[in-house]
């Protein structure tokens, strides 16, 4: 498009009713539009006006006059205002608005008037329900002329134009989805806190007025109207500044606390132990009803959200209770006490003042063991920390006036370990769970904990488009398409469909495990430093492919960066490059520590060399935070910390380690390391037909250099390289084996060979086997390789549907990406088996056993309700029906396992009593169950692999 002559065409899709089109010029050679707002609307609107001159001045390079007075202004005219102002209605005073309309939720209506005096030749009039909705509409128009709403948090350059011309039909937008919609800045100890304080608002030394507003105006071009303010120690209170509570008034923005922070009060400031005494509404209840009180008084001009209930200082239960019972009676009467003071000082009709009560930890126990909520205060429901919501409104609590909500973590602090250093949450999970609170009718509070907002861009765009307008995200599909739209809005067409496909692969690869859990190590208490389960001798060498999946996106993102404009290379190190390669490091920084310590233990050179691939990792995470710290000029110097909390996974690796010496010159490693009776090395089994390889690794051990070869190879065998040369520049090899199938046939169809790899002084001889177990079975059946089955959820051989239930698909989800969940969710549960869905999976096996292990991989989301459970029914063959139940309690052991991995296991015993076709059976029982992929292990073996492994299926021939 001629940036000459830019016409942005405003096309609302699903937000808005197209009635007409109108032209109105912006700027032109014959136009410059003023902007008009109303002098007696609100703040807002001038904050609106203003900014909006600003963006054109963006976009155009020219500053629009903005004017409060109607004499003012001729020609063309944006009009901001309420529609139910005077200013508006001078303008509208012809158009047919409804009173259903004017009632709406935050709305917007675009009209386009002709000569609506003889003065203005043309009016295009942006007129909201209320303040905020007014904004929306400004800030969509914004959004749509190429003002991106990251411009200044992720400094996205706006899209230049010489002229502006809206091609804007009328259009009267819908509701918000969600009614209080927004984020939590929380533990913004390492990032929002010190860069406000030392960088962009020194003045304050602290997250102030300057740092909000800015907030402030983000969520207002994301369509968001709620703050948790930051609480931690390291902040002083919102209410500390007044002009917080100023600039939260100026742009109308909601104030809301967390769970731990009732009535507008940040304790971990604002109570002093020495001079208001023990936190304890027992022995102490004087004191505490009057430091509410003064919040109350102090914020009861101010749109607030007010977090009712009580628990500790900080993050932790109340004090001084003893049993369930007494907390239960203590909460109900504090619940009274404090809406006795909502209805004293804010509003004698307590419920129509917004009121939230978090079932959050130690809560959830109390709520469900009989705690009364007044049904006007929304139930806000928590997630465990880690992205799966504990429960959600059952059939009678959707009943409730005050409606239910959602508190959800992108970022967290505690235990089993924190994740505050990246932004890794699958947006695939994030849909799947706020779309089902969605669809249980908890619709009136959603909050994202976002941490220091950056670097969660991305999910915090993607939470609050879901609040705003959740009909655009019925299917799992649509994430897809959303993070392509978010990455061309920025980076263009080209570029931007390929960085969304390389942050979509960073967030697979995190679900598999998070850049901050790769030192298999705890928080609360810390732990050391261990291994990880990923295994450098099997499946394909796991490690090497997970270092081989991250080397792909950084080689991905190095090219993108290198084909940037200028302008777009610091939102591209925020957005992309930093996030991906810092989290490629810190796997390589772990992985290479595995490598080396089981390298070293076969007494391989080469040990070393991973020893400093390791450390050099480290070094270029230091290198990529100094980078970030130093973008656009400085601007954001603070933001990033490597280190938060300085927790052990972030260190340096200790890795003390010394080749051993040894009589081979050179070593040999088959794949998995299978030996026979005889000790004679052995290849995994190749399977007829298969295009699996394996690898046989060959190393110098006491050897300053040797040559090496392989004997005895039969024609049928592909290798790569037959023989080869180790020295001091080359310390390993690792040699790949398959089978050329057509030569293997012309063989005979040999069922095994022994080859043979030799140095001058040394030799080992390695078994192939084949197995024709399944060369007469059809493609793409499921069958055991190696002792094992392994089936995706969505390989199913039959999906037997029933009236009430059914197994649907959620592509993107999951370690296999297509995971089969459990619905509908109104269907709650099914206590008849005759009633329940069932999905229906063939395996052929090759071995007779007693014992196999039949380990189902679930994806850990808890019951849909307080009451509910996480079970399938589970039929082997023709066994009776198993129930099986993934409910965790607490934070157990189990529990932190499964969100640590992102994985939720049960496991059955089974028997095998002949080879051939086996039939397993999973019977839907509670609704929300996701089943991700199912291991059979016929050799007795209980863990499965770490790294899930590709289908076992036959190939097609």
């Amino acid at each position: 498009m001629n940036l000459k002559a830019l016409a942005v065409f405003l096309l609302f899709q699903s937000c808005a009713k197209v009635l007409t089109e109108n032209n109105f010029e912006i700027i032109t050679p014959e136009h410059q539009a003023t902007i008009l707002y109303d002098e007696k609307g609100s703040d807002l609107d001038s904050i609106a006006a203003n900014l909006l001159a600003k963006d054109i001045f963006m976009v155009t390079n020219y500053r629009p006059k903005v004017v409060n007075s109607i004499d003012e202004v001729n020609g063309n005219v944006i009009v901001i205002g309420e529609i139910q102002s005077k200013l508006v209605n001078t303008f509208l005073k012809n158009s047919q608005i409804s009173e259903d309309f004017k009632n709406q939720w935050e709305s917007y209506t675009y009209q386009t008037v002709a000569n609506p005096n003889g003065k203005i030749e043309k009016a295009f009039i942006i007129a909201g329900t209320n303040p905020r909705g007014t904004a929306y509409g400004v800030f969509n128009i914004s959004k749509k002329m190429g003002v991106n709403p990251w411009y200044w948090w992720a400094d996205v350059p706006v899209k230049k134009s010489e002229e502006l011309v809206l091609n804007q039909p009328d259009v009267f937008s819908k509701s918000p989805s969600v009614k209080y919609r927004g984020i939590f800045l929380n533990d913004e100890d390492w990032g929002l806190q010190p860069w406000a304080a030392k960088t962009f608002e020194p003045e304050t030394n602290d997250i102030g007025p300057k740092t909000y507003s800015k907030i402030f105006e983000l969520l207002l071009r994301l369509n968001a109207n709620t703050i948790w303010p930051a609480m931690h120690p390291s902040t002083k209170a919102f209410f500390h500044y007044p002009g917080n509570a100023q600039a939260a008034k100026r742009y109308d923005i909601i104030v809301g606390t967390s769970h731990a922070e009732p009535m507008l009060r940040n304790n971990v400031d604002e109570w002093s132990k020495t001079e208001h005494g023990a936190f304890n509404y027992k022995t102490n209840q004087a004191t505490v009803l009057n430091y509410w009180e003064e919040r109350v008084k102090e914020a009861k001009d101010i749109d607030a959200i007010y977090t009712v209930g009580m628990r500790g200082v900080h993050d932790s239960g109340m004090e001084g209770i003893n049993s369930k019972d007494e907390a239960v009676d203590l909460l109900e009467g504090i619940l009274s006490a404090q809406r006795n003071l909502i209805k004293t000082h804010v509003n004698t009709k307590v419920e129509e003042v917004p009121q939230a009560f978090t079932v959050y930890k130690e809560v959830l126990y109390f709520y469900k063991n009989g705690l009364e909520v007044p049904e006007d205060i929304t139930l806000v429901w928590t997630d465990d920390n880690y992205g799966y919501i504990r429960a959600l409104n059952n059939t009678e609590e959707q009943k409730r006036p005050g409606g239910g909500g959602v508190y959800y973590h992108a970022s967290y602090w505690g235990r089993p370990h924190d994740y505050l250093w990246l932004s890794t949450t699958s947006p695939y999970l994030i849909w799947e769970e706020m779309i089902k609170a969605y669809q249980l009718n908890n619709k009136t509070i959603w909050i994202l904990n976002v941490g220091d907002i950056k670097p969660a861009e991305f999910n915090t765009q993607l939470f609050l488009d879901m609040a705003y307008d959740a009909s655009k995200f019925e299917n799992s599909e649509y994430i897809k398409t959303h993070q392509e739209e978010f990455f061309k809005n920025i980076f263009g067409e080209d570029h931007g469909k390929s960085i969304a496909q390389i942050k979509e692969d960073y967030y697979q690869l995190a679900f598999g495990r998070k850049p901050e859990f790769m030192g298999w190590s705890q928080t609360e208490p810390t732990t050391l430093i261990y291994n990880t389960d990923y295994s450098p001798f099997s499946n394909g060498d796991e490690i090497e492919q997970r270092v081989a999946d991250y080397n792909n996106l950084e080689k991905a993102v190095k090219d993108i960066e290198a084909q940037l404009p200028e302008n777009l290379k610091s939102p591209f190190v925020q957005l992309v490059s930093y996030p991906v390669e810092a989290a490629s490091n810190m796997n390589k920084k772990f992985l290479y520590r595995d490598k080396a310590m089981a390298y070293a233990e076969q007494g391989r050179k080469s040990a070393l060399q991973y020893k400093m691939l390791s450390h050099q990792a480290y070094e270029n995470i230091v290198s990529l935070t100094e980078k970030y710290n130093s973008l656009s000029n400085g601007k954001w110097k603070g933001m990033m910390d490597m280190k938060p909390r300085n927790l052990p996974v972030y260190d340096i690796p200790e890795i003390n380690i010394s080749v051993a010496n040894s009589e081979e010159p050179i070593g040999i490693t088959v794949e998995d390391t299978l030996k026979l009776d005889n000790g004679q090395l052995r290849l995994p089994t190749f399977y007829a037909n298969d295009s699996a390889s394996y690898f046989v690794d060959v190393y110098l051990k006491s050897a300053e250099k040797a040559s090496w070869q392989f004997s005895k190879l039969p024609k049928w065998i592909n290798v790569e390289n037959a023989s080869g040369k180790l020295d001091d520049e080359n310390l390993e090899e690792r040699i790949s084996f398959s089978v050329n199938w057509d030569a293997w046939q012309e063989a005979g169809k040999p069922h095994s060979e022994t080859i043979s790899v030799e140095s001058n002084v040394f030799k080992r001889d390695i078994q192939i086997n084949i197995s024709t177990a399944f060369e007469n079975t059809s493609e793409n059946s499921l069958v055991e390789k190696h002792g094992r089955i392994i089936g995706y959820a969505n390989g199913f051989t039959k999906n037997i549907s029933k009236e009430n239930s059914n197994w649907q698909p959620i592509k993107g989800l999951g370690h296999t990406q297509s995971v089969m969940q459990a619905a509908p969710f109104q269907s709650g549960s099914i206590s008849n088996f005759d009633d329940a869905a069932v999905l229906e999976y063939e395996l052929f096996a090759e071995t007779i056993t007693d014992v196999a292990w039949l380990t189902l991989v679930a994806i850990p989301t808890h019951p849909l309700t307080t009451s509910g459970q996480v079970r399938v029914g589970v039929q082997w063959n023709d066994n009776p029906i198993e129930i099986i139940d993934f409910k965790t309690e607490g934070r157990s052991s189990t529990w932190k396992q499964n969100v640590l991995s992102n994985t939720a296991k049960k496991q059955l015993k089974v028997s095998v009593d002949s080879k051939g076709k086996q039939t397993l059976k999973i019977y839907m029982l509670d609704a929300g169950f996701l089943l991700d992929y199912f291991v059979l292990d016929t050799m007795g073996e209980e863990k499965t692999p770490y790294r899930i492994p590709a289908e076992t299926k036959v190939a097609a021939k």
